[in-house]
């Protein structure tokens, strides 16, 4: 077996230990989320630690990710990060991780980091999609990966009620009661709303998102959409601060963790903005 160990981690290759980042993508929705549960409940990282831990060849792996996600919530873009002893090339990592995977989870590249990297303290920004399928019939295709909205939904008002959460804002009126952040101050870079087809992708990215905030964000804007409130609820329930002004949380089934942005230094591989029956829709973010 070849072992490649690239420059910018031969520091530590020296001392005989080795970070690799990984990229993840995964459907969410058989699990409990992407953190290890108790004996017997499916995760994300527990199926991860398992199929690494055989390429090591039985030594433990324990990773740490860039974004908890909830259960049932997918990811595209997923950063993960751990330490090892064993060397084995970033091709051996991938391979033999997906050949020890679940179908519904993918390792989508690998790279040995110095050990100064870490998947989520090092993150500068996280990139969210939450992807609804809007129309009268449920849909049969994709049922468990985009959140069906049978109302019809004015596309034009959910955009001008999405304009109010630019920017730095104290965003409790849409943390979930359990969210554990310090601060519920958090900075929106950018929030659209992009119509292809049936479906209407809203996209967001921050430098950091409190628990249940996306799907709070989807809950109000399509109530909005829908007529159901006027535009400038948006801006009277950020202003409010209180959750339980803020209507329904959106359903999980929609939403992709789909990019996390990293120094310049760190030089890891992109992909596609996901989730992949979305990887023809033209970033707005350029």
């Amino acid at each position: 077996m070849t072992h490649v160990v690239p420059d910018a981690a031969a520091q530590e290759a020296a001392a005989g230990i080795y970070r690799i980042a990984l990229g993840v993508e995964y459907k969410g929705s058989r699990y409990r989320g992407f953190q290890r549960q108790i004996k017997g409940v499916p995760s994300i990282q527990e199926a991860l630690e398992k199929a690494l831990g055989r390429v090591a060849g039985g030594a433990p792996v324990v990773l740490s990710c860039a974004g908890r996600t909830d259960a049932m919530v997918h990811a595209s873009g997923q950063v993960v990060h751990f330490d090892t002893p064993v060397a084995r090339s970033e091709h051996t990592w991938i391979m033999g991780a997906n050949a020890n995977l679940p179908n519904d989870i993918s390792v989508t590249w690998a790279k040995a980091m110095p050990r100064h990297f870490d998947a989520r303290f090092s993150a500068m920004a996280r990139r969210y999609r939450y992807v609804i399928y809007n129309d009268p019939i449920r849909p049969a295709h994709l049922a468990e990966e985009v959140t069906w909205n049978h109302r019809p939904l004015d596309i034009q008002r959910m955009r001008e009620a999405a304009r109010c959460l630019v920017g730095t804002h104290d965003f409790s009126a849409f943390r979930a009661r359990q969210c554990q952040a310090k601060s519920p101050v958090k900075t929106v870079h950018h929030l659209e709303l992009i119509e292809h087809g049936r479906m209407i992708v809203l996209d967001i990215r921050a430098n950091a998102f409190l628990h249940h905030m996306v799907r709070n964000i989807s809950g109000v804007l399509m109530t909005i959409g829908a007529g159901e409130r006027p535009v400038e609820w948006a801006q009277q329930v950020l202003e409010g601060r209180i959750r339980r002004e803020g209507g329904v949380t959106a359903h999980p089934y929609g939403l992709y963790l789909v990019r996390v942005e990293y120094p310049e230094e760190f030089e890891l591989p992109q992909r596609y903005l996901g989730p992949h029956f979305l990887s023809g829709l033209p970033d707005s973010m350029g």
